[in-house]
């Protein structure tokens, strides 16, 4: 079996480590997809609860963010401006819905593959802001750390989920 019955693919169980991580990471990808599933733009703006103002379009948003800032900015070096209007992704505009930002996260996604794709795990990139700026980092630690990132943000999308409209799982 090479997807579940939702559509996700399932993520490799042996092998070679980089297809392993690799697989992991559209695993969490294709997870965040799913939980947007059928929700419209008024449910994707409502936030999980006081006092968080954290919304499902938001972590979109956000995620789109991640990828640019680890794969372009960080791994390449390129010196590139945020998706959205300001780096965290999480500031709503009310002109953007969730097909428009769906459509940047996976842009930003395809982006990252390609930058990435038959590298070694072993090439490094140098982290650009926050508190270890300079630090070089290995694809492999950004893999993982995109696969960290996404774990951590599909369990805020089950709360969010949940609250929206009683789903839970996936």
């Amino acid at each position: 079996m090479t997807t579940l019955p939702d559509g996700r693919p399932v993520p490799l169980m042996t092998g070679d480590e980089r297809a392993m991580l690799d697989s992991w990471l559209d695993f969490h990808r294709a997870t965040l997809k799913l939980k947007c599933v059928d929700l419209d733009d008024t449910q994707v703006r409502q936030a999980s609860a006081e006092p968080s103002s954290l919304t499902m379009l938001g972590l979109v948003q956000h995620l789109a963010e991640v990828e640019r800032n680890w794969f372009q900015r960080v791994f390449a070096g390129l010196d590139v401006p945020p998706v959205f209007e300001e780096p965290t992704g999480y500031v709503l505009s009310a002109g953007r819905g969730l097909g428009e930002a769906l459509t940047m996260w996976q842009r930003e996604v395809a982006r990252g593959r390609e930058l990435t794709a038959g590298r070694s795990l072993e090439e490094t990139g140098r982290i650009v802001d926050g508190p270890v700026t300079g630090a070089r980092v290995s694809l492999r630690w950004v893999l993982i750390h995109l696969i960290e990132e996404y774990a951590r943000h599909n369990g805020h999308a089950d709360i969010l989920r949940e609250r929206i409209d009683g789903v839970t799982g996936v």
